[in-house]
């Protein structure tokens, strides 16, 4: 702690005023009753203000490798929107769309995934991409009011947040969870290792479930004709360098384990590269369309989780969980179910966004409890987080339901049916697959 903070409330009144601005901050983030650009300056402000922590403490997020693969991964996905390229990746996936319902939803679901490797932003698959699949739906017949129409969007709209937790860069929890890591505990995550963790069961069995639930809650069929689509123009030079950038980015990323350079950096260096005058494919001028207000939500979580674990608040929330949680050494099947529902607990009180912040700052403490070295610990909170019931837990299901202007009666539905059958089928395989890969001893 601090000799600052000490000084103004004590070691006692600064945790409780860290717990104070913690429920603050989290309660305005989870139910966005100001932007949450506002409530992370508000941190900063206050965190300083009271001094609850140094300066490097408050304002470690902006040190985070996970805060500048944010940034990068805000210009390549302007830049995948501003040439044209993921409209003509989608286009592709059209051609190669089957003329039936349970086959364009499976399309549908397996694109998410796989635009989710090359465009590290889910709020920046969800703004260019949804779009483009309304357009698919008309294409296919699927005009507003029915049920494919509805199923196919939010199937791609829930898919974006669930099933990109299987891959280290690819949405923000991931980057929270990371950079929290590394802020505390000095732990760098290797881009293969973590998909080879995640993707057979968080990435397949998941989307597997997610198109189940899909095509029994909104069930409707084609009329197995495959829409005539206007040919695509040849690809400029722009979408070219593109796409050269992004394969590089992507080869870098699978073999980090090799080069040992941080996915973090590689991102940061293909968005530099984007905006190079010459060479790629965005002016300089347009990194002022970038929402940095993100990237900004991003760096006060980790200064917050960085003040709780300094201010001592870390320590005795984990002490009280602990007394609850029924975590102990030599029970790997135990633990393992009850970590993960700490993990998902925390996504109804700080979303999907908040709750590796949390999770993460107390996992020295889990880890302890349950005999489980710190990386297990770190691993399983991501089936925790990656299970949601509600479409408020995760950002860019509310922003599928605003573009493709869709009720909240119906996103609910399909968010807990994949919830609860994710929770029953995809979590105990998730266990057998980090016992099996070694995980977990």
């Amino acid at each position: 702690m601090s000799a600052a903070a000490a000084s103004i409330f004590g070691a006692q009144g600064t945790v409780v005023a860290a717990g104070a601005l913690l429920v603050l901050c989290m309660g305005l983030w989870a139910t966005g009753l100001v932007a949450e650009i506002v409530t992370a300056l508000m941190f900063f402000a206050l965190a300083m203000l009271l001094k609850l922590a140094p300066a490097q403490t408050v304002f470690s997020g902006f040190a985070s490798s996970a805060f500048w693969l944010v940034t990068g991964g805000m210009v390549v996905g302007l830049a995948m929107n501003r040439t044209g390229l993921g409209n003509r990746l989608a286009r592709g996936l059209a051609a190669r769309l089957p003329a039936s319902y349970p086959g364009f939803v499976t399309g549908i679901v397996a694109f998410s995934f796989a635009l989710a490797f090359v465009m590290p932003s889910n709020l920046g698959r969800i703004a260019v991409m949804v779009p483009v699949v309304i357009a698919l739906c008309d294409a296919f017949g699927l005009e507003a009011g029915r049920p494919g129409r509805t199923g196919a969007l939010l199937a791609f709209g829930v898919a974006t947040p669930m099933l990109s937790a299987a891959i280290l860069p690819a949405n923000v929890p991931n980057l929270v969870m990371a950079g929290t890591a590394e802020t505390l505990f000095n732990i760098h995550l290797n881009y293969l290792p973590y998909l080879f963790l995640h993707a057979p069961v968080l990435g397949f069995v998941k989307g597997v479930l997610l198109v189940a639930c899909t095509i029994l809650i909104f069930p409707d069929r084609l009329d197995g004709k495959r829409p005539e689509l206007p040919p695509l123009p040849p690809l400029s030079g722009a979408e070219r360098r593109l796409s050269v950038i992004l394969a590089v980015m992507l080869a870098l990323w699978l073999s980090d384990g090799w080069h040992g350079i941080p996915p973090a950096w590689i991102g940061l260096a293909a968005a530099v590269i984007c905006l190079l005058p010459g060479i790629g494919v965005l002016p300089s001028a347009s990194f002022g369309e970038i929402p940095l207000r993100t990237c900004f939500y991003v760096a006060a979580l980790f200064g917050l989780t960085a003040v709780v674990n300094e201010s001592g608040l870390g320590a005795r929330l984990g002490h009280a969980l602990l007394s609850v949680a029924p975590l102990e050494p030599g029970a790997p099947a135990k633990n393992f179910a009850t970590l993960t529902v700490l993990s998902i607990g925390f996504l109804f009180t700080a979303t999907a966004n908040g709750a590796p912040a949390l999770y993460t700052a107390l996992a020295e403490e889990f880890s302890r409890a349950s005999g489980f070295d710190l990386m297990s610990v770190l691993m399983v909170q991501v089936v925790g987080y990656s299970t949601l019931f509600l479409p408020y837990q995760a950002p860019p299901i509310i922003m599928t339901m605003d573009l493709g202007r869709l009720s909240l009666a119906d996103a609910t539905k399909l968010t807990l049916a994949t919830g609860i059958a994710s929770l029953l089928i995809a979590t105990p395989l998730a266990y057998f697959w980090f016992r099996l890969t070694g995980r977990l001893a």
